[in-house]
C-alpha cells in the first residue's frame, strides 16, 4: 500500500480539498463541482469548490500554506479575477443556477491542516 505523501504541495493540496468538502457537506452544504476550470488562454482560472445550499451558489478558493495568514496572503487580485471569469463561464453553462444567489469563499489552511472559513472573500458576481 501507497503511503500518503502531504509533503508534496499537490497532495497536500488535494488532501486541504478533500477536508474543505467534508466540512461543508457536514455544514448542509452540497457540492455541485470540484475544480472547475476553463481551457487554456481564456483568462479564467480554476475554481477549486462549487457548492450550493438553498439558493446560494458559492464559489470557494482552497489554499494551503505554513500559515492561515500567508494561505490568506496568497489569494492575490488577478487570481481572483480569473476565479471570477471561470464563475460567468460556469454560470453560462449551467443556467439552472442563473438565478441563485452567488458568492466567493475562501477556505485557508496551515500545515496542519486547520483552518479559516471566510464567506464573502471577494466581490459578488
Amino acid at each position: 500500500m501507497q503511503r500518503l505523501n502531504l509533503k508534496n504541495s499537490y497532495v497536500s493540496g488535494k488532501f486541504a480539498e478533500f477536508i474543505a468538502k467534508i466540512f461543508f457537506v457536514l455544514n448542509g452544504y452540497s457540492v455541485v463541482a470540484s475544480r472547475f476550470s476553463v481551457c487554456r488562454g481564456s483568462g479564467a482560472g480554476e475554481i477549486d469548490l462549487i457548492i450550493k445550499r438553498s439558493n446560494y451558489l458559492v464559489f470557494v478558493e482552497v489554499k494551503k500554506r505554513s500559515s492561515i495568514p500567508l494561505a490568506m496572503e496568497a489569494i492575490f487580485q488577478n487570481q481572483k479575477d480569473r476565479i471570477y471569469k471561470s464563475a460567468e463561464v460556469f454560470l453560462a453553462r449551467n443556467p439552472k443556477y442563473n438565478k441563485f444567489d452567488c458568492r466567493f469563499d475562501a477556505i485557508c489552511f496551515n500545515k496542519f491542516y486547520f483552518f479559516k472559513y471566510i464567506k464573502n472573500a471577494w466581490g459578488m458576481l
